[in-house]
């Protein structure tokens, strides 16, 4: 049986562990074509909203990926603690990261998946959520979000 604590291919999330309300959230709007994610286009088609929950339920109890991130840069993880503090990240995403009901996970995920995320927030092609994000992260600079996201994805707190 593969190991799903990873995500498999680069740039997407990791979905173990993630929180349940969350996914059934996303995955309805990817059903539904409120978001728009190319690679899951008609993944979804017909699949009932039970089976939603269950799948959902499934990966939510699974283990978050716990291991070795790559190599941490002490002042992009300061730069990105500062700025997890000043853009109230913690209000939303809990003072540790792990998200909460509709709220993701940010803890144990890819950095290269956490700043496209975020910039596709800030450039406001992210679509099919609430527009919380894209306001927090409006006018946030590159090597801000490149900071933010190298301190979630190596979070020092857990």
């Amino acid at each position: 049986m593969r190991n799903i604590e990873r995500a498999p291919l680069a740039n997407t999330p990791s979905l173990a562990g993630q929180q349940q309300e969350f996914l059934v959230l996303q995955m309805f709007l990817l059903r539904e074509g409120l978001r728009d994610v190319p690679q899951m286009a008609g993944m979804l088609k017909g699949v009932t909203d039970r089976e939603l929950t269950d799948m959902a339920a499934y990966f939510a109890r699974q283990k978050p990926f716990d291991g070795p991130r790559g190599k941490v840069d002490p002042k992009r993880l300061a730069r990105g603690a500062e700025l997890a503090k000043s853009l109230g990240c913690g209000s939303c995403h809990m003072s540790d990261y792990r998200g909460q009901q509709q709220v993701p996970r940010l803890t144990n995920q890819g950095e290269a998946y956490l700043a496209t995320a975020m910039k596709d927030y800030r450039d406001n092609r992210r679509t099919g959520t609430d527009t919380s994000m894209n306001a927090v992260l409006y006018q946030v600079a590159d090597g801000d979000i490149q900071a933010l996201a190298h301190y979630l994805a190596h979070y020092p707190g857990k």
